[in-house]
């Protein structure tokens, strides 16, 4: 079905790459996250400008979202897994963790209280880092200060960090 979205500078549905030689495309080929099979794949041209800064602000929300999906599918998978937490989430209406459902059932369940806590600890985690940045114009896009991925390899670091996309685009799909 990816055949019908191309336009022909982002596959080979109507021509080959090699000929769209002055495409702004170009500009991407080398990042992180230009994997094989697919190559460069913008299917909706949102990259068809070629300006670095927005490629640069929309990889950081790659990243920031697929770091957050990761969390989210281990979150959902873990409970099943491993069990839930003992004792009461809200002790004055007597729901107990075990009472929460995965997914979706566990919207209405939880008390409104407890969706208050958890947008305001989200827009807390948003606003905190929006200040420590050291880097301007997302110079180095997901780099919030501390390295949990590392290698003194580039080339071995380089595969983490596609492999760090390519699990947060799997794990964006997987929490639909």
């Amino acid at each position: 079905i990816g055949m019908f979205f191309q336009d022909g500078l982002t596959g080979a549905a109507w021509g080959d790459w090699a000929l769209y030689e002055g495409s702004p495309l170009r500009a991407f080929e080398s990042e992180l996250g230009v994997q094989a099979p697919v190559g460069f794949w913008d299917p909706l041209g949102l990259a068809a400008s070629g300006d670095m800064a927005t490629y640069s602000r929309r990889r950081e929300s790659e990243l920031k979202h697929g770091r957050i999906s990761m969390l989210a599918t281990m979150g959902y998978i873990t409970p099943e897994i491993c069990g839930r937490w003992p004792g009461f989430l809200s002790p004055t209406n007597g729901l107990k963790y075990a009472d929460i459902p995965n997914g979706l059932a566990a919207v209405s369940k939880v008390p409104g209280a407890g969706w208050i806590q958890i947008f305001a600890y989200c827009a807390y985690c948003e606003v905190s880092g929006m200040g420590s940045r050291s880097d301007k114009n997302y110079g180095t896009p997901g780099d919030f200060g501390f390295k949990a991925i590392t290698s003194s390899d580039p080339e071995t670091l380089k595969r983490k960090l596609n492999a760090e996309l390519a699990n947060g685009r799997l794990a964006m799909m997987a929490i639909i």
